[in-house]
């Protein structure tokens, strides 16, 4: 009986993974869960996730690869290929963090996209260099950046950040010189899109959900694991944020991306 569960859950997770997709999506999140996975030997291993959100304010689970930790460029070409090959033809805004050869390949696959780096992944990576004594000023003051009216007033609040942290901190500082050009990309937009693309919260929630679904002990494979993951997706929870669902305030969202991406938008709704 319990074997026949297992094959069913396997069937449904092999069809989940090969569905077709939307043509357009609006916005696309790439973020990661490390759970312990058998492979010969326990080990941490990286599990990505792609959520996309369509057109229509949709928004859904749309891939999930169990990865090594030293993915690089050719690794996401092929996972993002996938995604392309299942009918992704477009994506205005990717919004992931600042992996090796994922933005890069995010440009190869929809060479019309925005790739955003996400804010909270930068504050972390920026945290790490830092004593623990001054995490509260530095996220305090690193806020007033990535909430700036536009990218020139980013810049000369930066600018300043640098001035102050930059001798203690160079690290620090490189974490957002090397990716400023992606960092800045969101900050054209009004609120209502800044909301949605500036960080990976709708991910960091399901994240929250996956630890709680995998929390004790390890995984005897990558299969097993990705099935606990999709039943995770699959379970709906009334009054919690959902992965699959609509986007909230999405027609005032979608009327703005209609001003900056044009037929991108008006010729796939």
């Amino acid at each position: 009986m319990i074997s026949r569960a297992t094959d069913k859950v396997s069937e449904e997770l092999d069809a989940w993974r090969n569905r077709p997709l939307d043509r357009v999506y609006a916005v696309i999140m790439i973020d990661a869960i490390v759970l312990k996975i058998r492979d010969g030997a326990v080990a941490n291993r990286p599990v990505y996730i792609a959520v996309g959100i369509n057109l229509e304010g949709e928004r859904d689970v749309l891939g999930m690869w169990v990865g090594s930790g030293g993915e690089g460029a050719k690794t996401w070409m092929t996972w993002l290929a996938e995604l392309r090959n299942r009918g992704v033809e477009d994506v205005l805004i990717a919004c992931c963090d600042g992996l090796k050869g994922l933005p890069d390949s995010i440009q190869n696959i929809w060479p019309l996209v925005d790739v955003h780096l996400c804010v909270v992944h930068m504050v972390r990576a920026s945290l790490k260099y830092a004593l623990t004594k001054h995490w509260s000023q530095i996220a305090k003051e690193l806020r007033q950046v990535y909430t700036a009216a536009n990218a020139d007033a980013a810049e000369a609040r930066f600018a300043e950040f640098e001035e102050l942290w930059g001798a203690r901190y160079p690290a620090l500082i490189g974490v957002w010189r090397r990716s400023w050009e992606h960092f800045v990309m969101f900050l054209r937009f009004p609120p209502e899109i800044r909301k949605i693309v500036y960080t990976t919260n709708i991910i960091e929630s399901l994240n929250s959900r996956f630890r709680q679904a995998t929390r004790r002990g390890h995984f005897p494979s990558e299969e097993a694991a990705l099935k606990v993951l999709y039943l995770v997706i699959r379970d709906r929870q009334p009054n919690r944020r959902n992965p699959t669902g609509r986007t909230y305030n999405w027609k005032e969202a979608i009327n703005v991306l209609a001003g900056f991406y044009g037929d991108r938008v008006i010729d796939n709704q």
